[in-house]
């Protein structure tokens, strides 16, 4: 069985490649190859011997997933993909456009088993972890798809990172590399709905990469009817975890905050995420509920535009830095799981446009 040349570190695949007789320039020749020029079929790469790229061939793949569909926003170039990969389970990426940068929003797991409510994701069930050459090669597809340079990548789509730890850590250091993509640790964001042991074991393995939190709630009593892994992992662990995060690394952490109207987004919620948040060097993205969100039949209002304005208001009263995120790809199904969910329950016909 051939192996996947996008599951391995660089210097892993140093020593592969020595099994086979190829010398440590070759990894170089073929990660240019890979990497730069987005070529993955090995006989194509015409720098190596004839007997070489039959040796990889036999030896090796670069597996990149099949794209099903993707959609892009008339209003703001957002664009998403749906992607079948090896065994025919299919995750989503995002592409993200913004006037001096593109980033890449990748998935971590086929589905989401932590079911959050307002996420489509959750909603379609839980398959299986992705493995770092799943995740690596999201970008890699993107970028051929789209012929874009990605600069900046957020761990923030299908599932939660910090429960596929290793192959996570693993891409990274892979996308990292400067023989490879070379992205920039600080350019990387890990989104998490809040593992504590594993945040901390993040400011010890990846202590340059970002850390965002998607916290929702300031009490244990609203984040358990929309959150249920809040009941393993309390909202102080949470906080406790993120503080201990900022003494090793020294890093403001971002908190993700979904609003709910007439939930999670009265001025007594901002007070208390306030108290919450105080003595961390923190920054809160405020997001309305998707307007397609639901769960069993029950759609999840979106907050008025002045309750999200008082609770912005209430925040930076106590000094706390945070902005109302504008929302990217409302036109098309660019909330995470919306696409997959709506391919998995065969409604429509999916083919490339865009």
């Amino acid at each position: 069985m051939k192996k996947n040349l996008l599951n391995f570190q660089y210097e892993e695949l140093v020593k592969e490649f020595a099994n086979l007789g190829l010398e440590r320039y070759r990894v170089d020749q073929v990660y240019d190859w890979v990497f730069k020029k987005k070529v993955f079929d090995f006989s194509s790469m015409t720098n190596l011997s004839k007997e070489h790229r039959r040796q990889l061939s036999e030896n090796f793949e670069v597996s990149i997933p099949k794209l099903l569909d993707v959609q892009v926003s008339m209003v703001d170039k957002t664009t998403k993909f749906l992607w079948e990969l090896g065994d025919g389970r299919t995750i989503e990426s995002v592409l993200l456009f913004h006037p001096d940068r593109v980033t890449a929003c990748i998935s971590t797991q086929v589905g989401c088993p932590v079911k959050c409510a307002f996420c489509a994701t959750g909603q379609s069930g839980y398959d299986r972890n992705l493995s770092a050459g799943e995740i690596v090669a999201q970008v890699l597809a993107m970028e051929l798809n789209r012929k874009v340079n990605i600069g900046n990548i957020v761990y923030m789509g299908m599932g939660e990172p910090l429960l596929n730890y290793d192959e996570v850590v693993k891409s990274v250091k892979i996308l990292h590399n400067p023989k490879g993509k070379g992205i920039s640790m600080r350019r990387i964001t890990i989104s998490t709905v809040g593992i504590p042991e594993r945040i901390v074991q993040l400011a010890h393995d990846l202590p340059e990469v970002k850390l965002a939190i998607s916290l929702h709630a300031p009490t244990n009593y609203k984040r358990d009817q929309i959150v249920p892994l809040n009941k393993k992992y309390s909202v102080e662990e949470i906080i406790h975890a993120a503080k201990e995060y900022q003494r090793l690394t020294k890093n403001r952490v971002t908190f993700e905050y979904v609003l709910i109207r007439e939930f999670n987004d009265f001025a007594d919620d901002a007070e208390k995420l306030a108290e919450l948040l105080r003595g961390i060097g923190a920054y809160v993205n405020l997001i309305p509920v998707n307007p397609v969100s639901g769960i069993d039949g029950i759609v999840l209002g979106r907050p008025h535009h002045w309750a999200l304005e008082r609770f912005k208001e209430i925040l930076e009263k106590h000094n706390i830095e945070c902005e109302i995120r504008r929302e990217k790809g409302t036109d098309i199904d660019a909330a995470c799981g919306q696409l997959r969910r709506r391919h998995l329950s065969g409604a429509g016909k999916f083919g490339q446009r865009g």
